[in-house]
């Protein structure tokens, strides 16, 4: 980000009051490309919050699913500042699973970032700071973990957010079709198909979409193409 990026004083920190900074548990905070979502290819920070009640088949960060360091609010933001991104991804595990992730959602807004949260639909995001981009995961049934979805946050979504499926085969992409037309996904935000990566070959996927005309964006996860998998990936 432009280094004259304007921050909040931080004379006014909200450490000065114990309720108002609460700590969080995180696995990790790293610098990398944005290897998903709109901003695909774009410096990121990401904060990846330790914990996750679902349990996908198709997990790559079952690492974030315990251990971590509580860290506060001005601690996080101390580290993300170091490397002066513009945007900054929130992620896990799950991190709504920790109440407190809305707190430093806002808090990384007001602090002059444009931020992002990747989360399950698990659970509730109606809550969610306005400002902030949410990439909402509907899973599929290979996932083993669909009647997870709360379709009630559908609802919720607005032109800045986006909505992902990862499909792992025809019968994958075949449910993700239905979705998309039970619940008018595609007039309502921006839609993101993803090929899981063992077990569906992209080409597929690609040629799918394309017979279909379905108006959403192919992803693959650039960043496991340039380093494959593990922390701070």
């Amino acid at each position: 980000m432009p280094s004259d990026r304007t921050k909040p004083d931080r004379k006014e920190s909200v450490s000065q009051s114990p309720q108002l900074n609460p700590q969080l548990r995180i696995t990790e905070i790293f610098y990398s490309l944005q290897g998903e979502s709109s901003t695909v290819g774009l410096p990121t920070v990401f904060i990846r919050l330790t914990g996750c009640p679902l349990r996908c088949g198709y997990c790559d960060t079952s690492y974030a699913f315990s251990g971590g360091e509580w860290m506060s609010l001005d601690e996080i933001l101390k580290k993300t500042d170091e490397y002066s991104p513009q945007y900054v991804t929130v992620t896990g595990g799950e991190p709504l699973a920790q109440k407190d992730c809305l707190k430093l959602l806002s808090y990384l807004c007001d602090a002059g970032y444009q931020v992002s949260l990747e989360t399950s639909g698990a659970l509730d995001v109606s809550e969610v700071d306005s400002r902030v981009s949410r990439v909402m995961d509907i899973k599929t049934p290979d996932s083993g973990e669909a009647e997870k979805n709360r379709y009630e946050n559908i609802q919720h979504l607005e032109s800045r957010d986006q909505v992902k499926f990862v499909i792992g085969s025809k019968q994958d992409y075949d449910w993700a079709r239905k979705i998309l037309d039970q619940y008018s996904l595609v007039s309502r935000c921006e839609v993101l198909f993803s090929p899981v990566r063992e077990t569906l070959e992209p080409g597929k996927l690609a040629d799918w979409i394309l017979e279909d005309r379905l108006q959403v964006r192919f992803q693959i996860q650039l960043h496991k193409h340039l380093w494959g998998e593990g922390p701070g990936r």
